[in-house]
């Protein structure tokens, strides 16, 4: 019997190309993947995938090849595509572990010559502006609330209480704030990613896609140098933008405007639209199927006739055991929620990563009213917070009315955004837990405990081992809004 082996096919060794095609003629060649590799030249690989790729349409090759991109300088707004690809792995510049310098804002190239050129210019350097003031008055504040240990460092301590100030003072950089990130995917997705920048409304996305189809194509020549605009995406986008049904319900923008601050005690900011009455039933018969030879069928009949308390023990056997760092079995994906929620923009950024749900964010908008965080108000700042907020609104307005698209740049962090999304069960264990930790953003604490409870008084058999700090999200929101 041929001995094991594993081992690496480095990408310091061969280029990506090279070790996608030796996995791919493995399907066909009993050669092992060294031998394999030793026989191609990045010639013969880019022949390869020509024939196989490209024009037999096998994808999934280009699946072995993985790229590490540095994104540098791009503004969140146009982060917000960049990572919208659900199988590739991003790390962004964090608002808030790092503070922004005073011109630190993209300048989108459709304003070059226009005149509300200067009017966003200025707005932006008032919102970075009244960023950077407040940053002393609420640390100082956060200082009072949080003393420094005896047996701490300055250096220990400042990165102790950082995120707290930081996390409220960040309400007022805008979209347009600039971002470096770090993007890894293989090149099927890589190019599926680029064909959506340059399908993209926003210049500085479609040039974005040009750079990285550019940088990309260095390393595999071959996979990404056909990734073009997507029709599909650009006229659907219009088709639908334009249609009647759409144009029937539009309305004023001064009739879209709500207040502008938002009550965080009001309870219509996170409904639950959707969800199966008998998901917890399949989940419990999905356990049972997985574990035994009966049909799912029969799963189920055995489900529904068991009495409570079997259905408990049964719930427990499958999540009693559930340890800190542990994911759940893959059953619990067979019961799903969909949820319309109101966020504020910088915790949709955070939100946004949670890529394995299916979310339907609304562009970003100044008519959703804002945040206020307690901390700016306490620590003297809201009237300044209130008129860098206002003068934004006003501004987004101007801009709305000329190109919508490039208004979202002005928007800042605080002020909130309307967003569909489809969880299921598993997902919805993996974002509570991590979201409602100590250390996580206030708002999405405050998400996470406020989904919890919804998914609890539908599905509380299973909801209830989602185990949470003792908190709620109406305390959350009056601690920190």
């Amino acid at each position: 019997m041929p001995n094991r082996q594993i081992y690496l096919l480095s990408p310091k060794e061969l280029p990506p190309e090279t070790i996608a095609v030796a996995f791919a003629k493995t399907s066909r060649s009993p050669e092992s993947f060294r031998q394999i590799a030793a026989e191609l030249s990045e010639e013969k690989s880019a022949r390869f995938h020509e024939k196989w790729v490209v024009g037999y349409g096998h994808a999934s090759v280009a699946e072995h090849a993985v790229l590490h991109i540095a994104i540098e300088n791009v503004s969140r707004l146009a982060v917000e595509c960049i990572e919208s690809n659900r199988l590739a792995s991003y790390t962004e510049k964090s608002t808030r572990y790092q503070k922004w310098d005073s011109d630190a804002f993209f300048t989108p190239p459709e304003l070059d010559g226009h005149p509300l050129l200067e009017t966003y210019t200025r707005t932006c350097r008032l919102l970075f502006e009244t960023y950077a003031r407040s940053l002393a008055p609420v640390k100082a504040l956060v200082e009072k609330q949080s003393p420094r240990r005896p047996d701490e460092s300055e250096d220990a301590y400042d990165r102790r209480i950082r995120s707290q100030y930081v996390d409220s003072c960040r309400f007022l950089l805008p979209a347009a704030s600039l971002a470096n990130l770090g993007m890894t995917a293989n090149a099927r997705v890589l190019e599926h990613a680029i064909g959506k920048m340059l399908s993209h409304p926003l210049e500085e996305v479609r040039q974005i896609g040009e750079e990285m189809k550019r940088v990309a194509q260095a390393e595999v020549p071959t996979l990404v140098k056909y990734a073009e605009a997507l029709p599909y995406l650009t006229e659907t986008r219009a088709d639908i933008e334009n249609h009647p049904l759409l144009s029937a319900n539009r309305q004023s923008p001064i009739a879209n405007r709500q207040s502008p601050i938002v009550n965080p005690q009001s309870s219509d900011w996170c409904i639950l639209h959707d969800y199966d009455p008998e998901g917890e039933t399949k989940v419990l018969a999905a356990a049972l199927f997985r574990f035994s030879e009966m049909s799912f069928r029969e799963a189920l009949e055995t489900v529904r006739a068991a009495p409570p308390e079997e259905c408990e023990s049964l719930a427990a056997a499958l999540l009693a055991k559930l340890g800190k760092h542990d994911a759940p079995l893959r059953e619990l994906e067979h019961t799903a929620y969909t949820f319309e929620i109101l966020l504020d923009q910088g915790a949709y950024a955070e939100f946004k990563r949670h890529r394995m749900m299916t979310q339907t964010p609304q562009a970003l908008t100044a008519r959703l009213g804002y945040a206020l965080p307690r901390r700016i108000a306490e620590a003297g700042c809201e009237v300044p917070y209130r008129a860098a907020m206002e003068a934004a609104a006003e501004t987004y307005e101007k801009l709305a009315e000329w190109n919508p698209h490039v208004a979202a740049y002005i928007v800042p962090n605080g002020f909130y955004r309307r967003v569909l999304f489809t969880m299921n069960l598993r997902e919805a264990f993996a974002f509570c837990r991590l979201r409602a930790a100590p250390n996580a953003h206030f708002s999405m604490r405050r998400l996470a405990q406020r989904l919890a409870k919804e998914i609890r008084r539908v599905h509380p058999l299973l909801a209830k081992y989602i185990n949470l700090p003792d908190e709620t999200w109406q305390e959350l929101g009056r601690e920190f809004l």
